[in-house]
């Protein structure tokens, strides 16, 4: 059998994306009848139909469907490759550590630098939808990751865990309160996944609403916080990300009966590279989030609102 083409691949998920051949054709910056050509040619070695196509719409088949699932990770694979070969090729040692907002990785990039002088680290801020995406395209070497994570293919040493507070409206009828529980907020609106939050999915009353609003995609803290500023429902944080976060119109309380964020270190499973290895023993040695025994409370204040409990 003839091996896959990467370029007619990406041609192939460009239009499986797009579902119209020339908006496709258009962002790869090709001609249509030469992405047409493509693509028949791509059908032509897999000996499968991938597009059913008329005068008003394109659709995937069975077969497409399932070469578009297929495909993320394979051409991910193959990106990741070319940086690591164009990385060694180069001859600079560069090192990219990956980390979640709230975390602060300053003392580790530190002591790798230390350790390796002629090192280059550079560091890659991610987000909840792609801390894991960073390793397998190849952008990170480690990454920094909150759990919880697809551990598919990777190495996970746990670092540390850590309380987690709701981020409320600053007139909220909660604001001010130290601790409260999950049970207290039955009755929000969560703007995050709820599965990132199992305990107030048990409880909440709109879980139970067939006509429930679905939970937006917000990539970002500060998107996130905006909405709560906005009155438009709460979001849960690790205690470490609402500390760094502090801003006014957001009040914070700690939630009592909730499972701590727990956040690990990870890296690729094949990747065994002594600067990783000297990494995850530096990363044990440095923890990413300032102590959490005294928080400043003065910084806390401002005009957030902002409350936490003495043993947060």
């Amino acid at each position: 059998m003839t091996d896959v083409d990467l370029r007619k691949l990406r041609y192939f998920v460009a239009v499986a994306e797009q579902l119209h051949f020339g908006r496709a054709a258009e962002a790869l910056h090709i001609a249509q009848p030469v992405l047409s050509r493509q693509i028949r040619a791509l059908e032509d070695e897999l000996k499968a139909q991938l597009f059913v196509r008329d005068k008003r719409a394109t659709e995937l088949t069975s077969a497409g469907r399932q070469l578009l699932a297929d495909a993320g990770p394979l051409l991910a694979a193959a990106d990741a490759l070319r940086r690591r070969v164009s990385r060694a090729a180069g001859g600079c040692d560069s090192f990219t550590i990956g980390f979640m907002p709230g975390l602060i990785v300053t003392e580790a990039v530190c002591a790798l630098t230390s350790l390796h002088p002629q090192l280059t680290v550079d560091v890659l801020r991610t987000n909840w939808d792609d801390q894991i995406a960073v390793l397998h395209d190849g952008r990170a070497d480690v990454s920094y990751v909150r759990l919880p994570v697809d551990q598919s293919g990777l190495q996970v040493r746990p670092l540390l865990t850590e309380s987690r507070v709701a981020a409320l409206p600053a007139g909220h009828r909660l604001a001010g309160k130290d601790t409260i529980a999950i049970a207290d907020l039955a009755d929000e609106h969560l703007l995050q996944d709820p599965a990132a939050v199992p305990e107030w999915r048990d409880v909440a009353a709109e879980m139970r609403d067939p006509d429930r609003p679905r939970a937006p995609l917000f990539r970002t803290v500060e998107e996130k916080l905006e909405h709560v500023a906005a009155g438009r429902g709460i979001v849960l944080l690790p205690l470490s990300t609402a500390l760094f976060y502090t801003r006014p119109g957001v009040a914070y309380s700690h939630v009592s009966d909730i499972a701590p964020n727990q956040v690990c270190l990870a890296w690729e499973a094949t990747r065994t590279s002594r600067l990783i290895q000297d990494f995850v023993a530096i990363a044990a040695d440095h923890s990413p989030v300032a102590s959490q025994a005294e928080p400043d409370r003065s910084a806390l204040a401002c005009s957030s609102a902002i409350a936490f409990p003495e043993n947060a």
